[in-house]
């Protein structure tokens, strides 16, 4: 018995080994046929997607858990995604949630199931962040919206401070106002008054040497004091210029205690003929031999503008 036992015994081992051989190829197979079969689906369901195509991308991923069921965690896991997808007008958090916990609590040994948990628990917390978004941008449109009236309002200030501009300044030239021009050295402004009020002013260059008040001739330094317009020159080497009294009594004296010449022909004037293109740009630097400077346009305005006699205030 024991021999007839143990020579059964030796023909079944090597059987037993086979059967459960042959089952494990099956189940692989199995496994390996439905991921061959189902590929093709797949492939269509990201080309979908990819094309923005989000229904249908799920209507194929759907069709893949029905027919091959061995592959339906990665197309749940896909669903999950496209489900929550930002770009997804139709997205749904809940349902997304729906497929994650599915490949978790069906597939445990699933390659998909811990990105299925870090989705999990990214979605428990998405939908509290969109109304947190959706909230700030309500209030960045209202801010949007508000700016824009308020650019409204100002440019309609704008014009409408443009047009009394306009206005003061045509009344000044039918019967000239302009009773004193203060030119503040440091700030390289000339500025027209009357009856103490700002009317206009301009930026300005002085001489080359522009600290301090000029004490000597061909030193380049702008004058201080107080002068009038006592003349003017419409032939000017710098287009058209308004003469300034210097040097008046104090400057004289100066230069007599010094045994200097005080110079003169201090001017307000533009640009010198044939540079007329500097434009604004000759205010970028002090250029001129102790004269005050501006554009063409501009001498052309304080010249209608200021008569002779005009008091002239320079400060330093």
């Amino acid at each position: 018995m024991a021999d007839r036992w143990n020579g059964w015994g030796g023909r079944r081992a090597p059987l037993a080994i086979g059967i459960v051989a042959a089952l494990l190829l099956l189940a692989g197979c199995g496994h390996f046929n439905e991921t061959r079969q189902a590929k093709p689906t797949f492939a269509e369901a990201d080309r979908l997607f990819n094309q923005g195509s989000y229904q249908e991308s799920l209507d194929k991923y759907r069709q893949i858990v029905g027919a091959w069921p061995m592959t339906g965690d990665r197309a749940l896991f896909e669903m999950g995604i496209v489900y929550s997808y930002p770009k997804n007008e139709r997205k749904d958090y809940e349902q997304a949630l729906a497929c994650f916990r599915k490949v978790v609590a069906e597939y445990p040994a699933s390659d998909y199931r811990a990105n299925s948990e870090t989705m999990i628990f990214y979605l428990t917390n998405a939908p509290l962040k969109d109304r947190t978004i959706a909230a700030q941008q309500t209030q960045l449109d209202t801010l949007r919206r508000e700016l824009a009236g308020k650019d409204d309002e100002l440019a309609a200030l704008r014009q409408k401070i443009a047009e009394l501009e306009k206005n003061v300044f045509a009344y000044a030239i039918e019967k000239p106002a302009i009773d004193k021009i203060v030119i503040e050295k440091g700030a390289r402004r000339l500025m027209l008054l009357c009856r103490g009020e700002v009317l206009k002013s301009y930026r300005i260059a002085l001489g080359g040497n522009p600290v301090g008040p000029k004490e000597r001739r061909g030193d380049n330094k702008t004058p201080e004091g107080t002068y009038v317009i006592d003349s003017r020159n419409h032939d000017s080497r710098y287009h058209c210029a308004l003469h300034i009294s210097y040097p008046n009594e104090r400057d004289k004296k100066r230069a007599r205690e010094l045994g200097v010449s005080p110079g003169g022909d201090i001017m307000i004037h533009g640009v010198k003929n044939g540079y007329e293109w500097v434009g604004d740009a000759q205010a970028a630097a002090d250029w001129t031999k102790g004269c005050i400077a501006v554009t063409d346009r501009e001498i052309d305005e304080i010249d209608k503008l200021v008569a002779n006699g005009t008091a002239v205030e320079i400060r330093p």
